[in-house]
């Protein structure tokens, strides 16, 4: 299992569009992916379990990845939700 901590850098945060944009990209891959906001943690590939975090641009979020596909799962969405998207 890995893990990494990232701040959102997209101007709305993890809502709606960027939500379901972040559960496509999570969908990709096998291993399993979880998302944490303080002691609240969540399936990464489930849009009700995303949104219901109500993640605001700033904030700061534990991204786990646990399967043989970790390490790329990892590295593509904190890219994803670090980047500031247009």
């Amino acid at each position: 299992m890995v893990e990494k901590t990232v701040k959102v850098g997209i101007k709305p945060g993890l809502q709606a569009r960027q939500a379901a944009l972040f559960v496509q990209e999570a969908n990709k891959y096998s291993a399993d992916i979880y998302l944490k906001k303080e002691v609240r943690q969540v399936n990464a590939k489930s849009i009700m379990g995303i949104m219901s975090l109500a993640i605001a641009k700033g904030t700061e979020i534990t991204l786990q990845a646990d399967g043989i596909d970790e390490d790329l799962a990892l590295e593509n969405l904190a890219q994803l939700v670090e980047t500031e998207q247009q």
